[in-house]
């Protein structure tokens, strides 16, 4: 073991210096180590282009009006891509008579800043409810390229006045209907065709609208898993209760070997958990995820144990609290989460927890004091994602590059906060620094899961300054990376009319804008080789 780690030191070192053919040899991605630099505009990787699909304000819905940043409208907003943007999930289309692909991409817009939203910096309510949600998007190939569908068939916003219906052990207790969503954090694709989008704590949002309507004032309407048709415009979202009720990071799901759903949810705080949904009945079946045992992770000797939780509304209300009481283990801001389905294993990014004592370090969670984050691979016992038990162990720690390796500053994942895993088992990372400008710019990265690459990081994208990478999702075909610079130049300090860049039109006119993208291979192929 020593021997192979020492020989995985000297050639992951040595990779800046080999030719194209023994860097194959040692990882299977097509891109070099190294840093990104820090600057106004966005940056990427040698034999790469990106192309901009959609930004803050471009329509959604075929009715939308123009884009105006100076005079912002609710009616408007409701209808234009958000102010903030995290992709979810990508879901292909069924095969179509015309023989294009086509596909719908699932974005979040989890957040609202007055200071970089509104042009004098002063909140307005009702607009920012209407930035906030999801927008469904309609892409297809064409022309050897993957575009947006203006004024898609499929193309929806969910908002702050979207109906959703309540259903599960809770639904008698916060009743069968709301009017909104709130906060959505992250979410997935699930192998039974469904969309699943998570509800971040609502407090703040419920605070900043309760003036706006009486039912922003009921708290426990807000907070859960939302279930859809993606490929259904008229579906209406359906809150499952079952799962609980947490302030969400992301969400990955899965089939047991016996058919029944499996969804995991990371809490998304400083010592948050880890949680798994598994239905009672097969997840085929109508409103599945209305029934089952939610269960909560527990790191006991090598592995993770899976300790079920009471049933019953006061869990799904309750679901952290309900966690604690069974020890469960505290993680370092676990945020995104992306299921190999080749493998089935499964990974989690912490994003850093400072406030980690020396005393409460363990083998999932191996410093203190650090902001740097890590990645957790988890591997089910037997396969079976409804198990009892996993193994568990840390793929990538965060921060600054290990010192073996020779890196400069800035050439390693820091604060990895979004995961997906692409066709061939290899993860892209991407990173998230709130605004906060260092060596590097937040990056996505390649890394291999498998193979003498294994945990070794490579730049792919680098955000203009103040972006964080929103997420990533790859085309059907693999020959398309789609991925969001979200909230360019919000650095700690800047405002609409100062901001940290004007990135992607750098107009003074216009205020920077979450953008997402198209990144691909100059000479085509699948993205990372």
């Amino acid at each position: 073991m020593m021997r192979r780690r020492a020989w995985l030191a000297a050639t992951a070192a040595a990779l800046p210096l080999l030719p194209a053919a023994g860097r194959a040899q040692v990882t299977t991605l097509d891109m070099r180590p190294g840093a990104m630099p820090v600057k106004p505009d966005d940056s990427i990787a040698a034999g790469y282009r990106r192309s901009v699909l959609i930004r803050w304000g471009d329509r959604v819905i075929f009715d939308a009006p123009d884009w105006n940043p100076l005079q912002p409208t609710p009616q408007g907003a409701a209808a234009q891509f958000g102010w903030d943007a995290r992709i979810c999930a990508l879901v292909q289309s069924p095969p179509a008579a015309d023989g294009v692909a086509r596909a719908v991409l699932a974005v979040a817009h989890p957040t609202v800043d007055p200071a970089m939203a509104f042009p004098d910096g002063r909140d307005r309510p009702a607009v920012a409810a209407a930035m906030q949600g999801a927008s469904l998007l309609n892409l297809e190939r064409q022309g050897g390229r993957w575009i947006v569908v203006d004024g898609g068939y499929q193309s929806r916003r969910l908002t702050a006045e979207t109906l959703c219906r309540i259903s599960g052990p809770a639904a008698d207790t916060v009743g069968s209907t709301v009017q909104g969503l709130l906060g959505i954090t992250g979410g997935c694709a699930t192998p039974w065709g469904t969309l699943l989008l998570g509800e971040d704590d609502p407090a703040p949002w419920l605070t900043r609208l309760r003036n706006l309507d009486a039912r922003f004032s009921d708290g426990l309407r807000f907070g859960w898993v939302a279930e859809l048709d993606p490929l259904d415009p008229q579906s209406i979202p359906a809150k499952r209760t079952a799962p609980g009720r947490f302030p969400r990071g992301d969400l990955a799901a899965a089939l047991a070997p016996d058919g029944r759903a499996v969804v995991y949810m990371t809490d998304r705080r400083a010592f948050g958990y880890l949680f798994r949904f598994v239905s009672t009945g097969p997840a085929n079946a109508p409103d599945a995820l209305d029934a089952g045992t939610l269960a909560v992770a527990r790191l006991e000797g090598a592995g993770l144990t899976w300790t079920p939780l009471p049933e019953g509304a006061g869990t799904a209300l309750n679901a952290v609290t309900a966690a604690s009481q069974v020890a469960a283990t505290p993680f370092d801001l676990p945020s995104g989460l992306a299921i190999d389905p080749r493998s089935g294993r499964l990974y989690m990014a912490c994003r850093g927890n400072a406030a980690r004592r020396p005393e409460q370090v363990d083998a999932l969670n191996p410093r203190a004091g650090s902001s740097g984050g890590h990645i957790v691979e988890i591997v089910p016992e037997g396969g079976d994602h409804a198990g009892g038990r996993a193994s568990a162990s840390l793929l990538l720690l965060g921060g600054h590059p290990p010192a073996r390796f020779g890196l400069p500053p800035g050439a390693w994942p820091d604060a990895p906060s979004t995961l997906t895993v692409d066709q061939r088992g290899r993860l892209w990372i991407g990173t998230d620094h709130a605004g906060w400008v260092g060596a590097a710019p937040d990056t996505l990265w390649g890394c291999d899961t498998q193979g003498p690459g294994r945990g070794f990081p490579l730049p792919l994208y680098g955000a203009p300054r103040g972006a964080a990478i929103g997420g990533a999702a790859l085309s059907p075909d693999g020959q398309a990376l789609f991925a969001v610079a979200r909230t360019p130049g919000a650095e700690p300090g800047a405002s609409f009319v100062n901001p940290g860049t004007r990135w992607p039109q750098f107009d003074p006119a216009l205020p920077p804008r979450s953008t997402l993208m198209s990144v691909a291979r100059q000479d085509g192929g699948a993205v990372g080789g």
